[in-house]
């Protein structure tokens, strides 16, 4: 066998670095461990000074360990502690956790007190390191050497590091073991607690077992328990340790609520309330009142909750400011959970006797809502039991108007001499929206005064001298459709069966309030239907433009009960607008109907014009320049809308509605008043564009009929004058030659008379004022019809008392004289007599009457009578000639300012009448005719 070989300087480090580590890991001590490494550091490091200095987190200190120092001397020094200041290389080296390199430590003024022993010793390049683990400082280590700026080697540092790193996690498991056996372990008494409370059998011994187990955990000056009173709103203490003095007398006098509302709003959010040395869990003035309430300086009280309704708290209380640790405040929370699970024990038979009155209550209520009777006298039963049940005086239902975005009061009971509650309710803020929509119980308000809950509520309740509300939704789960209210003078709790009651009965109450708001709704939409029907049949019957008008106009300001409806219309193109319909119900919401408004300028019309459909304005809106139009003073707010057919159509019109401020216009009234203008702008356009075409159809029908009897007259003279012309033409003398020039001068004269029917009376007609002897008119009538006469054979005779002439547009007078006795001679029997009466009504006026023997229809007489077709798509007699004619002699006399009517006498003759103008003294500039043409031939 070989001989061993000498181990090398690096297998030597090896083994007693892991003797070192071995070492390490086995010691128990904090005293041992720091030996150990500064065993290790002082035999494989050769450096002049090593100390350890152990970190003091409560001072910020170092305590110094010991180490080594040049020529081991002034031991005393590295056992010394050192405060840390900021600034100072060792607080950056414990607050950073990383190595510090000093070239040389004389020089370092952060160094402190080591800069005074490295002058002393002569020590220069130092490193200092942290003793960490898991982002902890344990302490620190200074190795320093004579020589300047001496710094460990790569192996050196990688030794350092396991050693200290194993250094730091020892120290952290002693630590740990020692925060272990020092703290408290609050689930032992809680189990001993639990085995207790199974044996007792009253409330009182069980509170007794709870104070003594906590009070001897915690070991407090006092353990109380405290409970809540929900009527008078007030905390009372129940039970604790004994104790005598002021103390106890202060805390039997009860804690009022309001008083410490802070504590009170923390214990119903389940919160522990917490007041030591250094803090406290409530505001400053709240923690100061509370504190001397219970006459301490130091608390921690639990609150006792039992399905979300708070029973009490639990307190452990201190004469002197303390600091609680986590241990002492999961007890005292425990301990009132324990409560909470007993103290219902005791009051549960109470409670299974309230729950069997209260589903008697209930079942009674059902019964009343869904009997025979009337909906407020059920009401009124119901809110009686409930009042009675929940000793409150008031009792509300609520119905949501989806219009309005208010709460009407649809239902309210009070004592007789308490004032009702007027009005409506406000809207609610989102947040209250919410909370009860969302709120599977009823919502319970203690006081109003300091609750935030239902802000907009809170003012109408006070002045009512309410202080505490419990509000249910009337359909939970969904939108809000009512609400249902119990309201008491006084402030108080709302325990958990008063929230279920009201939930059970505001459920019931709910489906009554649905079928009241659809049975309002199906008769507002009946009603609604029946007006814009009526509207509709109304819109429709009428056959002229201002009766549509006025009457859709009636029918709405009845509708939408509005003092003002006006209509303001305008023609295609033209810049000013007229006011034709004005409904006004009160004089101070009048209109100026006089006065011209211009289309294009007035701002009122442009806005109308420019929005898409129903425009809203305040009266603080409109401008000057429109108020002197739309001038009436109560005039607060307006419904203005354009009246709108097809798109490609211009609008000729809009309506206006006017009203005070404060009126409301439903949903369902807005759309019947968009619907009925809607219908009325067609309606408009459907009368306008009849009467144009009538109109137009009219006129065109008495031109054509005019120019018709004209070319007949032309006719007839050419073709007499070509006759005699013929005639002529064999005859040489000079008689025939100046005959033949007289014929050719009249029939020039003939075709001049027609150049103003070809020049003016293209498409309409044209009058000129011209004179005629009344002879001679009725012996050129009487010429045109002489071949009717003669064929049929009958007797004619002029009955003429007047020697006057006729001024006018002669021509249509002569032909419409000319029709009246062509109908004659046509009806007439052969050998019949036909009678012309003349006589002058006055000076300005003369009547030519046609009677005859001749057969004619009875309807005819009777639509000649009304003037015009009711019906224009029906038969009728003036569709086609005779009638037709006589119809349009009829319009030609009314245009030329005359009369023509056809009547049937009672000897069954018949009668045309015909009233026409007398000449007055002729103009230099008009024309005067004599017997023409007509005679000469």
């Amino acid at each position: 066998m070989g001989l061993q070989k000498e181990p090398s300087n690096y297998e030597r480090q090896l083994v007693a670095l892991g003797r070192t580590l071995q070492a390490l890991r086995e010691e128990q001590t904090v005293d041992g461990l720091i030996k150990i490494a500064l065993d290790y550091l002082q035999t494989e490091f050769n450096y002049a000074l090593v100390w350890i200095g152990q970190y003091d987190r409560v001072e910020h200190q170092l305590a110094g360990k010991g180490g080594i120092l040049p020529g081991n001397v002034d031991a005393a020094f590295l056992r010394q502690r050192q405060s840390l200041n900021p600034g100072d290389l060792l607080e950056q080296v414990v607050i950073q956790q990383r190595p510090i390199g000093v070239p040389d430590l004389r020089e370092e003024p952060r160094a402190g007190e080591w800069r005074k022993a490295a002058q002393k010793f002569g020590v220069q390049g130092t490193i200092i390191f942290p003793i960490r683990h898991k982002d902890q400082c344990f302490g620190v280590v200074i190795l320093g050497a004579l020589l300047w700026g001496t710094s460990p080697h790569v192996d050196e540092k990688a030794r350092l590091s396991m050693i200290l790193g194993a250094l730091a996690d020892a120290l952290y498991q002693i630590e740990v073991e020692v925060q272990r056996k020092q703290a408290k372990r609050p689930e032992e008494p809680l189990f001993s607690l639990l085995a207790k409370l199974r044996s007792l059998s009253s409330l009182k011994k069980r509170l007794e077992a709870v104070i003594d187990e906590t009070h001897r955990f915690i070991a407090p000056d006092r353990t109380n328990i405290y409970w809540y009173e929900r009527e008078r709103r007030y905390f009372w203490r129940r039970i604790g340790n004994r104790t005598s003095g002021l103390a106890e007398a202060q805390s039997d006098l009860g804690i009022p609520v309001q008083e410490v509302s802070g504590f009170y709003q923390a214990l119903t959010a389940d919160q522990l309330v917490c007041i030591g040395e250094a803090r406290s869990s409530l505001k400053s003035d709240i923690t100061g009142r509370l504190m001397q309430q219970i006459d301490a300086r130091s608390l921690i009280a639990a609150p006792i909750l039992f399905q979300g309704e708070l029973r009490g708290f639990l307190t452990v209380e201190g004469n002197e400011a303390r600091i609680w640790t986590e241990e002492e405040k999961n007890y005292v929370r425990s301990a009132a959970h324990l409560v909470a699970l007993t103290a219902p024990l005791e009051e549960m038979e109470e409670t299974v006797q309230q729950i069997k009155q209260d589903q008697a209550l209930t079942a009674e209520v059902t019964h009343a809502l869904y009997s025979e009777d009337d909906w407020r006298n059920t009401l009124k039963r119901c809110a009686e039991q409930i009042c009675n049940r929940l000793q409150v005086e008031r009792f509300l239902v609520l119905l949501y108007d989806k219009d309005q975005k208010k709460f009407e009061i649809c239902f309210q009971h009070h004592p007789s001499n308490r004032r009702p509650l007027a009005g409506f309710l406000e809207n609610l803020n989102p947040v209250d929206w919410q909370m009860l929509e969302r709120s599977a119980e009823a919502v319970g308000i203690e006081n109003l005064d300091e609750d935030l809950k239902l802000l907009a509520w809170r003012q109408a309740f006070l002045d009512l001298e309410v202080r505490s509300l419990l509000v249910c939704s009337s359909s939970i789960g969904k939108p809000i459709e009512g609400m249902l209210v119990v309201g008491h003078e006084a402030t108080r709790s709302w325990n958990r069966t008063d929230r279920d009651l009201l939930r059970v009965v505001s459920q019931q109450v709910g489906l009554l309030l649905h079928q009241f708001q659809l049975q309002r709704q199906t008769d507002q939409l009946q009603k609604t239907y029946q007006a814009v029907q009526w509207g509709f049949t109304t819109m429709q019957q009428a056959s002229q433009l201002e009766t549509l008008e006025r009457s859709t106009l009636q029918h709405i300001a009845q509708l939408l009960q509005a003092p003002l409806a006006t209509l303001i219309t305008w023609e295609p193109g033209r810049s000013t607008a007229q006011v034709p319909v004005a409904i006004v119900g009160k004089p101070s919401f009048g209109i100026a109907h006089d006065l011209p408004i211009p289309v294009y300028t007035d701002d009122l019309i442009q806005w109308a014009l420019q929005a898409d459909g129903l425009l809203p304005l305040s009266i603080d809106d409109v401008t000057p320049e429109t108020r002197q139009w739309l001038n009436g003073v109560d005039l607060g707010q307006l419904l203005v809308l354009t009246l709108r057919t097809a798109p490609e159509h211009e609008p000729t019109g809009i309506v206006i509605l006017g009203d005070r401020r404060d009126r409301f216009w439903t949903e369902s009234q807005l759309t019947a008043f968009g619907t009925l203008m809607s219908h009325l702008a067609w309606c408009r356009r459907y009368l306008l564009l009849s009467e144009t075409l009538l109109t137009q159809k009219q006129t065109l029908e008495q031109l054509n009929w005019y120019k018709l009897r004209r070319i007949e007259e032309l006719y007839r003279i050419l073709g007499v004058g070509v006759r005699r012309l013929n005639e002529l033409s064999h005859q040489k003398d000079a008689t025939s030659s100046m005959r033949y020039q007289q014929i050719l001068r009249h029939l020039g004269n003939t075709l001049t008379a027609l150049t103003p029917v070809l020049k003016y009376e293209r498409w309409q007609f044209h009058s000129e004022y011209e004179t005629i002897p009344l002879a001679s008119l009725l012996k050129r009538a009487l010429e045109r019809v002489d071949s009717l006469i003669k064929q049929r054979q009958l007797w004619s005779q002029v009955h003429n008392d007047a020697s006057l002439s006729i001024g006018g547009d002669i021509p249509k007078i002569e032909f419409v004289l000319y029709e009246m006795l062509s109908a004659a001679c046509t009806r007439s029997q052969v050998g019949g007599r036909l009678d012309i009466w003349c006589r002058q009504m006055d000076t300005r006026w003369l009547e030519i009457s046609i009677t005859d023997n001749g057969v004619i229809e009875q309807r005819l007489v009777e639509e000649m009578a009304a003037g015009k077709t009711i019906d224009l798509l029906a038969p009728s007699t003036l569709n086609q000639p005779p009638g037709l004619h006589l119809a349009i002699c009829q319009a030609v006399m009314q245009r030329l300012g005359g009369e023509f009517g056809l009547y049937k006498l009672e000897d069954e003759r018949v009668l045309s009448r015909l009233i026409i103008p007398i000449a007055t003294t002729v103009p230099s500039n008009q024309s005067s005719r004599g017997d023409g043409m007509s005679t000469f031939f």
